[in-house]
């Protein structure tokens, strides 16, 4: 495995981090994860040198419980070996109807939060505690005022921001400057070789502010695996089981003719390295000269985290890596 600090922070971070947002959710009314399934995947990463583990407090069904999973697998283990990430804003209702303040980023939902969340983890803090998304009923300055007592209290370390806007994340960055107040460290946006140019006014923003980028949906659904064929139409022929065959927003999310472009060059760099594209995808990610980059990698089996930890081994010549980026870059 390989190490790196976590932006402009002091803590070290493998180069992946580890998604658990499949723990218990249901697919078909089938559960993805279970109990069993997610410890089995959390030995495996840890194993391979994974020690960042990434989750929500909505993930799992009911709300809370990838949390409560990773804290019953915690119990065998040295919390202090891990960097652990949460997150808030959506709805938590666990088996019941959600109340008028059960969500959002006001300081009553945040501090009801944070206690459940640490309660189902069973730790003291956490090392990095995100914005879910932007809350457009709750100023910034209370979100940040309170986010900001909890890193004095010690139950946090470091803030995170997921899903915003370029210019949200830059008010949110002005708003802890001019206040005094703690800064977002980490950012989630969802960033892969297909889904790049989307967030390049984010991302500009990150590397000028030496922000650390854990981008979710590294692998765009699966879609850079290469298990997906195009059909004569354009649009891609998904395996059974696949998310491509379960998500109806798949091919409006994922699929262009620039990616099955974007997709070529990364088979054709797969192939000269004897590699997989997952994890050519992976290491083109990791490998962005403007700010440290750590995919987040969910998996549903062992050896799907096996090979998408293999990435790490992986050396993208200059030539291949601009290959990738030349592709993402065409015109459709």
């Amino acid at each position: 495995m390989e190490y790196t600090t976590l932006g402009n922070t002091g803590t070290t971070v493998s180069k992946l981090c580890f998604g658990t947002w499949r723990f218990a959710m249901e697919s078909g009314g089938v559960v993805e994860t279970d109990r069993t399934a997610a410890h089995d995947l959390l030995d495996t990463a840890w194993e391979n040198g994974v020690n960042f583990i990434d989750t929500a407090n909505v993930y799992g069904n009911p709300n809370g419980t990838s949390e409560e999973w990773i804290g019953e697998w915690l119990e065998d283990h040295d919390r202090e070996d891990f960097v652990i990430a949460s997150k808030v804003y959506f709805p938590f209702d666990g088996w019941g109807e959600p109340g008028p303040n059960d969500s959002g980023l006001g300081r009553k939902h945040i501090r009801a939060q944070i206690e459940g969340t640490l309660e189902r983890l069973g730790t003291d803090y956490l090392d990095v505690y995100y914005i879910h998304r932007w809350d457009e009923n709750t100023p910034i300055r209370e979100t940040l005022s309170e986010l900001t007592q909890l890193v004095r209290e010690g139950k946090v370390r470091y803030l995170g921001a997921s899903t915003m806007a370029a210019w949200q994340l830059t008010k949110a960055l002005w708003q802890s400057d001019v206040n005094g107040l703690e800064r977002f460290d980490v950012t989630q946006p969802m960033v892969n070789a297909v889904q790049y140019d989307e967030v390049n006014d984010y991302l500009e923003v990150c590397a000028d502010q030496d922000l650390a980028v854990c981008p979710y949906s590294p692998l765009a659904g699966g879609f850079l695996t290469g298990k997906y064929e195009r059909t004569d139409g354009g649009g891609v022929k998904a395996p059974n089981g696949s998310r491509g065959s379960l998500d109806e927003m798949f091919d409006d999310w994922y699929v262009s003719d620039q990616a099955w472009d974007v997709l070529e060059a990364v088979e054709s760099v797969a192939d000269e390295l004897d590699a997989s594209p997952a994890q050519v995808s992976l290491r083109w990610l990791m490998d962005q000269p403007d700010y440290t980059c750590v995919p987040i990698v969910g998996a549903r089996k062992p050896t799907q985290l096996e090979e998408n930890v293999g990435a790490v081994e992986l050396d993208l010549s200059n030539d291949q890596f601009e290959r990738i980026a030349a592709a993402r870059a065409l015109e459709e």
